[in-house]
């Protein structure tokens, strides 16, 4: 049994190649995505249709995403403002609003998805229990069991260990893990990823399905296929 959540997205950008690109972006991690190029219909979109997180632009036909965020509210689905206005004052008006996070266009993939992954996080979107095998995570009591017996992992071992679950079948970057577990400003290098690997592949028995892909990263296969 996989541990991914299914996570709905909707993406209201004007610009068609941006939100192909978006698009594209989180279909690679499993995401599905809606797309609106027009923020009074993204309005209607969003009290019609349940949504896990928006990812909005602010310079839209039909409604600005200043005033879309008015509608929604603070409280209501968590946004990520997506926008190429770099003026600070724009970005404390973005968060006094109730946005999650405010980027700046152009923005990395892997920065973007790791924002994306703290605000679902935040907002309680990933699962807390998660399963593999005879491995047991329960992300609120932050414990593992393995076959029943409880592991002992550091911190950072056990983000590991539930972000692998959570993405089993994908190839990992080390770039992808080091921005997602440690933080996208982490200056680490390739190594801290190779150390927790081992250890968590060594503590929890799964040197067989914890696959190490040459000069890219690693993958858990789940044995489904």
């Amino acid at each position: 049994m996989g541990g991914a959540l299914l996570i709905r997205i909707l993406i209201v950008e004007d610009d068609a190649h941006i939100a192909k690109l978006l698009q594209a972006t989180l279909a690679m991690v499993q995401y599905e995505s809606d797309w609106c190029p027009d923020g009074q219909e993204a309005l209607a979109k969003i009290q019609g249709e349940s949504y896990d997180l928006i990812l909005l632009d602010v310079m839209l036909p039909g409604m600005d995403g200043f005033s879309l965020m008015e509608q929604i509210g603070q409280g209501g689905t968590p946004v990520i403002f997506l926008t190429a206005r770099q003026d600070v004052t724009d970005k404390v008006h973005g968060l006094r609003l109730g946005a999650e996070d405010y980027i700046v266009k152009p923005f990395e993939t892997v920065e973007l998805l790791a924002r994306i992954e703290v605000v679902l996080r935040r907002a309680n979107k990933s699962k807390s229990v998660l399963r593999y095998r005879d491995i047991t995570v329960d992300r609120q009591e932050h414990t593992v069991k393995r076959g029943g017996e409880p592991v002992s992992l550091t911190p950072k071992e056990f983000e590991v260990l539930a972000f692998f679950i959570e993405h089993q079948d994908m190839a990992l970057t080390r770039e992808r893990l080091l921005s997602a577990i440690w933080g996208y400003e982490f200056e680490g290098e390739s190594r801290t990823v190779d150390i927790h690997v081992q250890q968590v592949r060594k503590k929890m028995g799964l040197k067989d399905c914890l696959v190490t892909i040459p000069k890219l990263g690693y993958r858990l296969e789940s044995g489904d296929k």
